[in-house]
């Protein structure tokens, strides 16, 4: 497994990479674990976990996270949480990929990415399957990704 893939088991949306770690179902719903390989600049819109908490920690890489009108940069070796009900998104300020894992408490969202991947929906031609699946997971979305903002700051790879 080279820097750039997450392996065999991965599976890909919009260009990012998603591999479980620990599924929901391994732990008696308490926890789910994905891995992510996301490119430069990539960022899902802003949204909120309506049953879960989210900490995403950073393992390569730099991400700017927007939560609830804050804004900061998230470095290698560094998390931030989330708690449920509270608008967020992030974007990859990294010059390559981020890898981190998302953390989800408890566990279930998982399956979203793997909906997500399995139909290859794409934003925002595809917005209604994309919101309904959401639902599916406890999951809105609140507004558009940061793609379009200048970033806070750009970071070399960790």
């Amino acid at each position: 497994m080279n820097q750039y893939s997450l392996g065999a088991d991965a599976f890909e949306w919009l260009g990012v990479q998603y591999r479980p770690l620990l599924r929901t179902k391994d732990s008696g719903g308490a926890i789910s674990i994905t891995e992510s390989l996301a490119p430069a600049g990539s960022g899902p819109p802003r949204h909120v976990h309506h049953d879960a908490d989210e900490t995403l920690s950073i393992l390569t890489g730099s991400i700017e996270v927007w939560h609830e009108g804050e804004r900061s940069v998230v470095h290698a070796g560094e998390a931030v949480f989330i708690p449920r009900g509270r608008e967020h998104t992030f974007r990859v300020t990294s010059e390559g990929p981020a890898r981190h894992l998302i953390i989800l408490t408890p566990g279930g969202f998982e399956g979203f990415f793997a909906e997500m991947a399995a139909g290859q929906f794409a934003i925002p031609d595809d917005m209604p399957a994309i919101i309904e699946s959401g639902e599916r997971h406890q999951l809105s979305f609140t507004g558009p990704p940061l793609a379009d903002d200048p970033p806070l700051a750009i970071a070399s790879e960790g």
